[in-house]
């Protein structure tokens, strides 16, 4: 049978539907059924599911067998219902005969305990049931008529361990069934080569299928009336929620996204205090809130009944909601991937046009999203990398082997190394692992529990069941973060919180979560029991990675904006004699005519929206010091009753700018000893030193240099504390700490004590532990992005660097002061001490 003549059915089913295949699905069915694996990169709710099952579901009603076929892996267990029932529907609408099903943490075990005997044709996925299914004995039976396998939002999952994780397995699988074809489905990246080979793995030319579909996306910013001249963060946001409702339509479907569960608990409370009488028609959606609510919200919109949800990136992927007509996005996306896949949300149909309301937490986001429309019109994308050997990762894949049928070193070696991750994986670390796994490595041979594989007839496997059981309950780990469940005292479920946000609360707080105003009853089992109340609370669940920088790819168009700011106020300064703000500041001549109106012509000829909305702030910026082209370094320097402050202005985003502050700090002190803060934000850091240290004097191109680079940043940093923490994650996906059966769950504390024994032990007997040495390598490239940092020094050294002594910190200082103010305790609000520092600027 011919690939034309095998797809019959499958153009029998569009013709029902009154469709035509796009091109780019009828070119992955032939690259499909011509043995071909591959990518295909599609703008959002253009068919890529089409495009990715159809070609093996025409295979499958061609030549049917028995047994598991397809197997369509997800990043989000909320994608998986989606995609069962898509798939379902256009089975039963043809009676093709083809069984469906979806496996995730959310399936109740005993379906879980009928799939591993009688598997779907059909299996939808994450990449950790994937992991615990290939845990089980009979895996080559299981997976033998294994057909294809789809790695669906692979952009997502690619650069996590997560993603790891699937490229193990499915190089395991190929293993199994070496005819297998594997196809990822991505959105716009910057790297599409490199993610389309990391899925398919090396020794395989993938093919790449790019659609031809254009989808704008309309970018519309809700902006303030008048903006304060000195900008912090936060200082717009909720302030501006009756803006916001005055700019959309509870008739219209939107999704309204935040940065983070806080900020998404907070934006809903905000709501329903505004529109009392719409309660039922507003939702509040995140990762934490109960799999059933969330599934009954997800309904609710579809069918309409819901028309605005607030929500994290736990609504970012796929989940089709054709309803949805308009998005908002609360504060910077930070990055132009995640922003296009928000904006993707709406319209969700081909060639649609997605229309985004951008409503900034603070003035200066302006420049930001100015910067978005700069780097969506070049057509810019970020890219994602996959995880360099994650020994943890591996560790944890061996062992899940060896609990199923066993695995032969050497062929193992030689499955790892065709992945992307493991490439380069040597033969001395292989084998470290192997000795780790057998005999607990140089440290813990002393203790059985590490002890997890013996040799078999030259297979590796786990003889012990209690321990294949209690390996199998720590897969999940990769994604672990010690969650709390969140119940009412008549054992209904809320959701989960992190631990270490229950541990601050104690009996009778009351917080905010998932919308509701709760009590806190009692904690047992990690279990915190809570009823409904009424009375008022300042509590907000706060959630660690809360915090985003911005992309390289977008800082690179944040500069380019200021740049073009400056080159415009330069061209209007020229006409006038003097210049001032709309909003005058203390010492401003009352005369003088404002630069952003008349002189040669309205600036609004020239400039968008948002650079006229923040107009004063960036005439204040350089009338008091200046805005630097894309080939300075803006550093500034001023002194106050705290010290002598240190300002810089790279505009390369918050983590760089973390291990640049500590960095320069360390090399300050190397020259003259003195103890410096540091505070950082997405365009610049503050070095805050006594009183007089001579900055300017002690600096030089040294500052720049890489010459132990990496040396420095661990004097400048505690790094065995930031080692240690990032070691306690090591820890549980490698399998070397157990958190305890259900109903008798560690506490973090516990696990931390656990792992605290071993970063030790590790330090002082073995101080080459391939995962000790991971935990610091995570620190060094994923918290301070060493990579860039690096990047950054070399971009530095060519810039000539501005230096300016100003008598106050000027609107692009004044942000990184609060940020400072705001990690410290004291009796006064953080609006009164800013109040408090303008009004005595003012009097000067």
């Amino acid at each position: 049978m011919t690939a034309d003549s095998r797809l019959a059915p499958i153009a029998d089913y569009f013709a029902t539907r009154g469709w035509q295949p796009l091109t780019f699905q009828a070119e992955t069915w032939a690259a499909y059924l011509t043995g071909h694996s591959g990518l295909v990169q599609v703008p959002t709710g253009s068919g890529k599911t089409y495009a990715a099952v159809m070609g093996p579901l025409a295979e499958m009603i061609a030549a049917p067998t028995a047994g598991l076929q397809l197997l369509y892996i997800t990043p989000l267990r909320a994608l998986s219902r989606d995609i069962e029932q898509a798939i379902k529907l256009l089975i039963e609408a043809m009676n093709w005969g083809i069984t469906v099903e979806s496996r995730t943490g959310d399936t109740s075990s005993s379906r879980k305990t009928k799939q591993l005997k009688n598997m779907p044709n059909v299996l939808i996925t994450t990449p950790e049931s994937l992991a615990v299914m290939l845990s089980y004995k009979d895996g080559a039976k299981r997976f033998g008529n294994l057909r294809a396998v789809v790695l669906d939002e692979w952009h997502e999952l690619m650069s996590s361990k997560r993603g790891t994780q699937a490229e193990l397995c499915v190089g395991h699988l190929r293993s199994l069934q070496p005819d297998l074809r594997t196809w990822a489905i991505s959105a716009t990246l910057g790297n599409l080569e490199e993610a389309a080979q990391t899925a398919v793995g090396l020794g395989t030319e993938p093919v790449i299928i790019r659609s031809n579909l254009k989808r704008d996306t309309v970018i519309t910013s809700i902006r303030p009336e008048s903006v304060d001249t000195f900008p912090w963060a936060g200082h717009l946001g909720l302030r501006m929620f009756e803006t916001l409702i005055e700019a959309l339509d509870l008739e219209k479907s939107t999704l309204i996204f935040t940065n983070t569960r806080n900020q998404a608990e907070r934006w809903y409370q905000a709501l329903q205090f505004a529109l009392p009488n719409e309660v039922d028609r507003i939702a509040l959606h995140h990762g934490s809130i109960d799999v059933k609510e969330r599934e009954a919200i997800e309904a609710g919109v579809k069918s309409g009944d819901i028309k605005w949800v607030v929500c994290t990136s736990s609504l970012d992927l796929g989940v089709d909601f054709q309803p949805v007509e308009r998005v908002v996005q609360i504060g910077s996306a930070k990055n132009l991937a995640r922003l296009l896949q928000r904006a993707g949300r709406s319209a969700h149909v081909p060639e649609g046009t997605s229309e985004v309301f951008f409503l900034p937490t603070n003035a200066l986001e302006l420049l930001e999203i100015s910067a978005f429309r700069r780097g969506l019109e070049l057509g810019d994308m970020e890219t994602r990398r996959p995880q360099h050997k994650p020994y943890d990762v591996l560790v944890q894949h061996l062992v899940t082997l060896a609990c199923g049928d066993g695995f032969e070193p050497q062929k193992t070696l030689d499955n790892v190394r065709r992945t992307v991750a493991y490439a380069d994986l040597t033969e001395a670390e292989y084998q470290w692992i192997l000795d780790f796994i057998e005999n607990g490595g140089q440290c813990l041979g002393a203790y059985p529990r590490y002890k997890k594989v013996v040799r078999e007839e030259g297979l590796f496997k786990v003889s012990d069941a209690k321990l294949a059981r209690t390996h199998r309950m720590g897969i999940g780990t990769i994604t672990s973060n010690t969650p709390v469940k969140i119940v009412y005292t008549t054992r209904r479920e809320i959701g989960t919180v992190e631990e270490a946000f229950v541990s601050r609360l104690k009996k009778g707080d009351v917080f905010f979560f998932a919308g509701r105003q709760l009590e806190y009853f009692q904690m047992k089992d990690m279990v915190l029991y809570v009823k409904n109340t009424k009375r008022k609370s300042t509590v907000t669940p706060s959630w660690g990675g809360g915090q985003l920088a911005i992309s390289d790819t977008l800082s690179h168009h944040l500069r380019r904006e200021v740049e073009q700011v400056r080159s415009l106020i330069q061209v209007f300064s020229s006409s006038n004699a003097q210049v001032r703000s709309p909003q005058p500041l203390a010492g401003d001549d009352p005369s003088a005519t404002p630069l952003f109106k008349g002189g040669r012509g309205d600036l609004q000829d020239l400039a968008n929206a948002e650079i006229l909305t923040i107009a004063p702030i960036l005439e204040a910026q350089q009338r008091l010091s200046t805005l630097p082209s894309a080939d300075e370094l803006l550093v500034e320097s001023c002194k106050t009753r705290e010290g002598q402050h240190l300002y810089v202005f790279p505009f390369e985003g918050r983590f760089v700018h973390e291990g640049l502050g500590f960095l320069w700090g360390y090399r300050f002190a190397k020259q003259k000893t003195a103890t410096f803060t540091i505070s950082v934000n997405d365009y610049g850091f503050e070095i805050l030193g006594p009183k007089g240290y001579p900055y300017q004097d002690l600096f030089s191109s040294d500052f720049f240099s890489l010459e132990n680079l990496e040396d420095d940043i661990r004097a400048s940093l505690n790094i065995s504390e930031l080692t240690q923490r990032k070691f306690r994650g090591v820890a549980q996906v490698a399998g070397l700490v157990f958190k305890g059966y259900p109903g008798s769950r560690k506490t973090s504390s516990q696990l931390q004590v656990s792992t605290s024994l071993l970063y030790e032990v590790f330090t002082k007997y073995e101080p080459d532990n391939l995962l000790l040495k991971q935990a610091e390598r995570e620190v060094l490239q994923d918290q301070l992005e060493t990579h860039r940092l690096t990047q950054t020094l070399r971009r530095l050294d060519q810039r000539s660097v501005v230096w300016k002594d100003t008598q106050r910190p000027s609107p692009l200082a004044f942000p990184l002061l609060v940020e400072r103010l705001n990690s410290r305790m004291s009796n006064e609000t953080l609006l009164e001490r800013i109040q408090r520092m303008k009004d005595q600027w003012e009097k000067r």
